[in-house]
């Protein structure tokens, strides 16, 4: 195993008066403890012994969150400005930059200790490859190496904070979030030998284009002495021409490609590792393995012994201790599943390259055994910009070539989904909630020994819960990637406004509905609207996984929107629907609502034209006075359909007008309705599959007007249908929207806010703007929003609301910083603003809140 820090006896701690040295930094107030175990960028879990190191990005400010990191024990704090909480028995140093900061303490402890580093870069594979690098090099000398380390500039001191004299080498991995990143990490470790194990074209989130992301990693060869080794994947277009660019040494691996040093050939992967044979020059090395799955690996190993090489470690010795090597957490690492299941994990990341690598591993293992069952969960990739959707369709063929079952979760990976349906695919499942992808491998499928769980999404998807909940040993939970989601990590979206979506909490709505109405009842969900604001397909997909069988929608065009997302439950289009789209509900499986007989001979002729039935609910008016045929006249237009011969009729329904606020007169409207119904039936033996009239008011007011279906809409997402008919216990918001700080300031006395000058402080205010306005659907007039949350407390907008930005006081909330989240609508803290108060501000309802409010900002 690799030597860290903590496993030699002459631990060195943080000094600070070095970091103070180097950093050209100062004091603020006497300082008290001088020696620090770690840096700590993340409040929550500050400890005692740790320096706090405070983070200012384009996305948030972390000093705010200071006085909670002393609270929970730091003994140091690095910042950028004093802070604004008490610091007493804490030393606090001041700093231009704080990752500028630390990165000059990692030049310098490198260069104090004289440690040589060996920097590993790439678009994937850098975890594997500098644990297998460590391991070899461990065979001689001390090495360090920090597995868990991040990309980023700030990840490398973080990494080196265990850093020890005794340690001859450290194996540094150098991932780029942004241009810039590695001549900034170059020049802090000063590498002497550089591995590029693969330059992808798909993380583009901080380049403008692939060249940017290639130049980018080359900076980290043409930095190399001609003393220096440059270790380069020859099978990769992108990373092999480097070697032209480098005055090091260059040496080169590849499998089954002739032309590299270092060249593995013979591969076989099983589900117990991975056998190859090895040729370097006229050597030949047959019969080798490791127990990692994949062939991708191999390239990790080779460069590994590539190093070893370079450092006078026989070729023979590294792949005998490679042999040993251990899967890590969440890279293919093999673990035991429910009922004898097999569990692969690689659920660290997924981009394009990895993904294909698993699925030939997927191919590979059914060649070898046909009888396996072989499920590949998938969550959404990231970092993948402009190339999402290309990148996510690609896979799809792959996916129906290899594996079968897929179940995808997260609205990209549904279109990996959607390509293998394509490709003839037939068991495949899309999800957008953690318990719905796990409730259809323990419900669905009868999971055994010979099943393969693969599971593989990117860090954001957190497929490692999947993971967790089939373990077989709960122990093994420690083998899990564990990527915790805290608010100073600053991963804010990068959008200015955003819709966040409790898929969780809509799934247990759906649920609640379903057992409240009970089994002789189905449910159908109203996603009209774009699902009242929710996100269509995202409910859609929630709602037929938790109970309904049903949805309803407002037109074809809502309808096509579902069935172009790979759903396939019935749909019934509650609106009016022209002629001219009646062909288009027929091929797509549509049901249309019926009234009126001219437009029941207009749907006749077209399904006879067509050969098709066309498929209707009857709609009849009880007392609303909207679409519906009248009560008069209802008896005369069924007898008509019935001997229309390409009219098949389905069900029978009708609308409530007040069920929210007056149970007499809805008392009315069902009594007519059964006064509709029965001459109906009884007069010509037809038996209705659905009747159906209670929307969510009705459903919970009016239990015995269920008949067999019912039509929750404003329940599904956790809103009241009114005060008279609230929900009962257990329902849960579903919907939060977001936006950011953009700046704050303190306004004097008398000083205006926004046009019109309508609103003028009265002694000097700390204000806030934050980019969101009337443009997306934060209301101007004739009523305002009222409130928003920041750090948990209501924040009272000020002055008239702009197109896309507005101005909030903050003068009795400390420490707003630009980048910390709002709150428009949802929780935060303690504090929660709902649908239900902001509809009595703006003098509306709650379904207008999120219907006609937020109608361009993105839903997660």
């Amino acid at each position: 195993m690799p030597i860290i820090g903590e496993q030699l006896n002459d631990r060195i701690m943080i000094n600070l008066y070095e970091l103070l040295e180097v950093s050209n930094g100062q004091l603020f107030g006497e300082p008290a403890a001088q020696l620090f175990d770690d840096f700590c960028v993340d409040a929550e879990f500050a400890s005692i012994n740790q320096l706090f190191v405070v983070l200012q990005t384009e996305q948030g400010d972390t000093h705010q969150y200071i006085e909670l990191a002393i609270k929970n024990g730091a003994s140091g704090v690095v910042c950028t400005r004093p802070p604004e909480c008490a610091t007493d028995g804490v030393s606090v140093l001041l700093v231009q930059d704080t990752t500028a900061a630390l990165m000059a303490w990692a030049h310098y402890i490198l260069g104090k200790y004289g440690t040589k580093v060996i920097a590993v870069s790439g678009s994937a594979g850098k975890s594997v490859t500098a644990d297998a690098i460590a391991r070899v090099l461990s065979q001689k000398y001390h090495v360090y190496t920090n597995i868990k380390q991040g990309d980023g500039r700030l990840a490398i001191p973080l990494a080196l904070s265990h850093l020890t004299p005794n340690h001859k080498f450290a194996v540094l991995k150098l991932g780029v979030t942004q241009a810039g990143d590695m001549a900034a990490m170059v020049q802090a470790v000063q590498p002497e030998v550089a591995i590029v194990t693969h330059v992808g074209d798909y993380f583009v989130q901080g380049f403008q284009n692939e060249n940017d992301i290639i130049e980018e990693q080359a900076i980290l060869v043409d930095y190399l002495s001609p003393s220096g080794l440059a270790v380069l994947n020859y099978d990769d277009d992108r990373s092999r021409p480097m070697k032209t660019r480098t005055r090091a040494k260059v040496f080169t691996v590849g499998i089954d490609t002739f032309g590299a040093d270092l060249i593995a050939y013979n591969v076989n992967m099983t589900s117990a590792g991975t056998t190859f044979d090895v040729r370097h020059g006229s050597k030949r090395l047959m019969g080798h393995s490791v127990p990692l799955f994949g062939k991708y690996h191999l390239y990790s190993i080779l460069m590994a012994a590539a190093v070893g090489l370079h450092y006078e470690i026989a070729l023979e010795d590294s792949l005998t201790t490679l042999a040993e090597i251990d899967p890590l957490p969440g890279r293919m690492n093999p673990l035991a599943g429910i009922n004898g299941s097999l569990i692969v994990d690689d659920t660290y990341s997924a981009n394009p390259t990895s993904t294909f690598g698993v699925l030939e591993w997927i191919e590979a293992i059914k060649k070898y055994d046909d009888k396996r069952r072989v499920f590949f969960v998938f969550g959404d990739m990231e970092n993948l910009g402009q190339n999402a959707r290309q990148s996510h369709r690609m896979l799809g063929e792959r996916v129906a070539q290899v594996a079968d079952v897929l179940i995808t979760q997260g609205t990209n990976a549904a279109i990996t989904a959607r390509a293998a349906m394509d490709y003839g695919m037939e068991h495949v499942h899309m999800t957008h909630a953690i318990h719905d992808s796990i409730n259809i491998l323990t419900h669905q499928y009868q999971l055994h020994a010979d099943d393969v769980l693969v599971i593989k999404g990117g860090a954001a998807s957190r497929m490692e819960l999947i993971v967790q909940a089939l373990l077989a040993n709960p122990n093994d939970i420690r083998e899990l990637v564990r990527q915790q989601t805290d608010k100073t990590s600053l991963s804010q979206s990068p959008r200015l406004t955003w819709v966040e979506i409790d898929k969780e909490a809509l799934a247990n709505n759906i649920r609640l509905v379903k057992s409240y109405v009970g089994d002789d009842v189905a449910v159908l969900a109203v996603v009209k609207a774009n699902a009242y604001g929710h996100g269509a397909v995202l409910t859609a997909r929630t709602a037929i996984l938790n109970g309904a069988t049903y949805l309803g929608v407002s037109s074809v065009q809502e309808g096509l929107e579902l069935r172009e997302a790979g759903i396939d439950a019935p749909i019934l289009i509650m609106n009016y629907t022209p002629p001219s789209m009646v062909r288009q509900a027929i091929q797509h499986d549509m049901t249309l609502t019926l009234y009126d007989m001219n437009l029941a001979r207009a749907y006749d002729r077209i399904g006879r034209e067509v050969n098709r039935h066309v498929k209707v609910h009857l709609k009849v008016d009880t007392g609303m006075g909207r679409l519906g045929a009248l009560q008069e006249g209802v008896l005369n237009l069924f007898r008509h359909l019935l001997v229309m011969q390409y009219i098949e009729i389905e069900g029978i329904y009708t609308h409530f007008s007040v069920a929210d606020s007056d149970k007499s007169f809805t008392e009315k409207q069902i009594q007519a309705f059964r006064d509709i119904i029965r001459p109906l039936q009884a007069t010509t033996g037809f038996k209705f599959k659905y009747i159906h009239a209670c929307n969510s008011a009705g459903m919970l007011a009016h239990k015995d007007a269920h008949f067999n279906m019912v039509r929750p809409g404003i329940a599904l997402y956790g809103m009241h249908p009114s005060s008279e008919v609230p929900l009962f216990d257990g329902f849960k918001p579903v919907l939060t929207w977001k936006t950011v700080i953009a700046q704050v300031k303190t306004l004097p006395d008398k000083h205006y806010v926004g046009y019109g000058n309508t609103y003028q402080t009265s002694g000097a205010e700390r204000v806030a703007v934050i980019p969101v306005g009337y443009a997306d659907g934060f209301r101007r007039a004739p009523n305002p929003w009222q409130y928003v949350l920041v750090h948990g407390q209501r924040a009272p907008v000020i002055g008239r609301v702009s197109m896309e930005k507005t101005t909030i006081s903050v003068q009795h909330i400390p420490d707003v910083s630009v980048g910390d989240e709002v709150v428009l609508l949802g929780r935060q803290g303690d504090e929660i603003i709902t649908a239900e108060d902001i509809a009595k501000w703006l003098g509306t309802i709650n379904y207008e809140v999120t219907c006609a409010a937020l109608p361009r900002a993105p839903r997660y």
